[in-house]
């Protein structure tokens, strides 16, 4: 999808929503991993490329990019800083190449000789001319990413935008179509490519006779800030999956005190590198809904491994593939540890028992309908006019504990004992929390 990493401005952007702006430069930087000098750059950056793409919105001279997402944030419906995917997915030089190839390539079916005539011809002086070889590679881009398409017949190709779709379309059946991609984009993961889709949909409405299309009939509130940046990533990954190809990369556990280092460019400056290098064959990728978060599972030289993913930094894929079969042994040894699993515990299965008090006048049993959607393979064993049991074997007690607790005083955890300890402890210091002072 992308073609240039900026696994940086991920981290310095998920770190700046998490903090609101709270660190100093020089804590945020140490937290980081880099310099208070490529801090400063990095903002600025993200300034020029927030203020490129929404104009009307460019902050006031001296205003902190911290403060805009502190007070900012909200009044927007758009996921906050997708415009990285958007902006920094190709390098500048390849941005105004490739605007003037689409361009070119409007309305017409041109080949590679008479794009890269145009594109020399186009392009601002000072800027390098591109060569034959550049001009293939970025038709090859396009054509992988469905921008454009290659006309059937002989050589030499020609090439055409791919618009098929929204050109057969009616201004309602486009307005439907818009519609149905922002609901998608914004419930269902992944979510990136969705919300690119849709900004293009917009741009044609925009276009057409539909010009003051402008109130949105949908309007969300985006939550998890860190699950749109770790897609970066996850195309990647599922690349190497289908593959079957190892990928390497430089790992930050959560417990890390950074979550990004630079490479290491300039001899005079070497130093131990940090995170930890990992090299590993991916199997699968989950999601949590609950917390928002994507995990990587694999195998390596310990055997099963997970990472989360937003400490994954300078990835890069090989190209040997792994025997078909040697995979797929592995994949149901990862799909026999999960069985039990709420999640991606492979800890050892332990039934858990809980019982669940039904709402007091109420005609709707909303905490039973809860349990039955989301309670996954586990069963009701008792039920009575004021309650209900509900049993189910996991991976350990980690993962469900959340979600029992999620319930308050309408769920009483029953067996096992020690899980029945720890939710007691739990309820009482939050207890003293609330606690007259």
């Amino acid at each position: 999808m992308a073609k240039e990493s900026f696994d940086k401005e991920i981290q310095f952007l998920r770190m700046l929503v998490l903090t609101s702006g709270a660190f100093s430069r020089q804590q945020f930087a140490e937290r980081l991993g880099i310099s208070v000098h490529t801090f400063d750059k990095t903002l600025r950056r993200l300034k020029e490329v927030a203020g490129s793409l929404h104009p009307q919105d460019a902050q006031e001279p001296g205003k902190e990019l911290a403060d805009s997402i502190r007070f900012s944030y909200y009044d927007s419906a758009d996921p906050l800083l997708l415009f990285l995917f958007r902006a920094k997915s190709v390098k500048e030089t390849e941005s105004q190449r490739i605007s003037l190839l689409l361009g070119a390539l409007n309305g017409q079916a041109l080949t590679a000789m008479e794009l890269l005539d145009l594109c020399c011809a186009g392009l601002p002086a000072g800027l390098a001319l591109p060569d034959e070889k550049t001009i293939r590679s970025d038709l090859k881009y396009l054509e992988v990413v469905g921008v454009i398409r290659r006309e059937p017949g002989p050589r030499p190709y020609r090439y055409r935008i791919q618009d098929d779709l929204v050109r057969s379309l009616s201004d309602e059946e486009l307005m439907d179509l818009y519609d149905f991609v922002d609901v998608m984009a914004n419930t269902q993961i992944p979510s990136v490519q969705g919300y690119l889709l849709r900004d293009g949909l917009k741009k044609q409405l925009m276009r057409g006779t539909e010009a003051n299309y402008a109130a949105e009939p949908f309007l969300y509130k985006y939550h998890y800030h860190s699950r749109i940046l770790d897609e970066a990533h996850l195309f990647t990954l599922l690349h190497a999956i289908r593959g079957r190809r190892r990928v390497q990369f430089q790992y930050f556990s959560p417990k890390s005190e950074k979550s990004y280092a630079a490479r290491n460019t300039n001899p005079l400056f070497e130093r131990s590198p940090e995170g930890r290098a990992e090299k590993t064959l991916p199997l699968k990728i989950v999601y949590d809904h609950q917390y928002g978060r994507w995990y990587l599972l694999a195998h390596g030289r310990e055997g099963i491994r997970k990472y989360r993913t937003e400490g994954i930094t300078q990835i890069t894929e090989e190209n040997e593939a792994a025997d078909e079969q040697w995979y797929g042994q592995k994949l149901q040894e990862l799909d026999e540890r999960l069985r039990y699993s709420w999640l991606i515990d492979t800890g050892k299965p332990v039934t858990v028992r809980a019982r669940f008090y039904n709402p007091e006048g109420s005609d709707f049993n909303f905490v039973k309908e809860r349990v039955l959607l989301q309670g996954q393979w586990g069963e009701i064993v008792y039920e009575d006019g004021h309650s209900f049991t509900y049993e189910i074997t996991v991976n350990g007690t980690t993962e469900i504990k959340p979600w029992l607790r999620s319930f308050g005083s309408s769920c009483e955890v029953l067996e096992p004992a020690r899980l029945r300890r720890e939710m007691i402890e739990e309820w009482k210091e939050i207890r003293a929390y609330y606690e007259s002072v």
